[in-house]
């Protein structure tokens, strides 16, 4: 069996298409009945205007009304806790008022005093350098949108504010031989589901929300439709590992009616894979084949999927067409993972021959 065959896939993307499925999971949060007219303007840009996801409005509304809270109680020395402030009365007048200096009070409370698990009692407080960059992003959006789309403020507060400083940190992934293991292991009830999860995880490097929210009728020929981000459309080509697991999955899957009829991966209640199922089911395989279920995850096997491509030769511009990045950036981390162009660099330097001296002794 070529183990590369079996794991490299050929794929381009379309984004022709941006069409909302009609199953897509409710709002976790109703930012309508809890958030102010420009609060509400502001998310509902984000929704139809930018095509965002639902979660990624939800996170964005959670972020400001935490914002919000803060600037409330820190101005009014309000007794009541955080997360009872009402946000309804705030307003553009209230927003010009915000200073560079209120976003830095802002940022040092995320970093001491914010918990980390709010609902929890053995939370610890300090939110990491990577959250607290997302909580600056979502403030970035919010006062650019006032200032270059609504057109209600004339200086924006934040323009000069900079991100966190991250921490630089390499994706972890399988090898090529850990990756067959994990393949080789798939035992179970499901396992023809199962198998047929992981090859697709593996080859085509999908995101677990793309991977869920798949339908039989996304399967054309030798391509796979995929909804991704910001219901962005592409197009992935299926090897033939690919097509031989679905094809294996498909002649056991049960026949189902109702909402999920039409979803392609089925849970054992007949409903469509969850998230959690998802999850459940990966750690349970890697646990199978030997591996450390703690230190990988369905997103590691799409680190995985891209690592192996780049390590075969394919072009990092068309790994970023199969991952769907928007930006190249994000996927130019994987370059630096085993690149070797550098061990060749590393022994074509002349000194690297020169041997260490003996000792005088010998």
């Amino acid at each position: 069996m070529n183990k590369i065959k079996i794991l490299f896939n050929r794929v381009e993307a379309n984004a022709s298409s941006s069409a909302v499925r009609p199953d897509r999971p409710a709002s976790v949060a109703n930012y309508r009945e809890e958030a102010p007219q420009i609060l509400c303007d502001f998310l509902s840009y984000h929704e139809t205007i930018k095509a965002h996801s639902q979660k990624t409005v939800d996170e964005y509304f959670l972020d400001l009304r935490n914002f919000f809270r803060y600037m409330k109680k820190s101005r009014s020395r309000l007794s009541q806790p955080l997360d009872g402030i009402s946000i309804m009365d705030v307003d553009i007048d209230f927003i010009r008022t915000i200073t560079l200096t209120d976003i830095y009070g802002y940022l040092s409370y995320l970093s001491r005093d914010r918990a980390r698990q709010p609902n929890s009692d053995k939370t610890g407080y300090g939110l990491n350098a990577s959250t607290r960059a997302r909580k600056v992003a979502t403030l970035r959006s919010f006062f650019n949108y006032l200032t270059q789309k609504a057109h209600l403020l004339e200086e924006n507060p934040i323009r000069e504010l900079d991100s966190p400083k991250l921490k630089k940190t390499l994706p972890k992934y399988l090898t090529l031989d850990e990756s067959m293991e994990l393949l080789e292991n798939v035992d179970g009830g499901n396992k023809e589901r199962d198998y047929c999860i992981l090859t697709i995880f593996l080859n085509c490097g999908l995101r677990i929300s793309e991977l869920i929210g798949l339908n039989i009728t996304d399967i054309q020929g030798d391509a796979l439709r995929v909804l991704g981000k910001g219901n962005k459309v592409r197009i992935v080509y299926l090897n033939d590992a690919c097509k031989a697991a679905l094809d294996r999955y498909l002649a056991v899957r049960r026949p189902i009616s109702g909402r999920d009829q039409n979803a392609l991966f089925l849970s054992s209640r007949n409903q469509r894979i969850s998230r959690s199922n998802v999850h459940a089911l990966v750690k349970r395989h890697l646990s199978q084949a030997g591996l450390d279920s703690s230190q990988y995850s369905s997103h590691k096997l799409r680190h995985t999927a891209a690592t192996l491509m780049l390590q075969n030769g394919v072009d990092v511009k068309a790994v970023q067409e199969v991952l769907g990045h928007e930006h190249l950036n994000t996927t130019e981390i994987y370059t630096h993972i085993d690149n070797e162009a550098l061990r060749v660099a590393a022994r074509a330097n002349p000194l690297g021959r020169i041997k260490p001296p003996k000792d005088r002794g010998e």
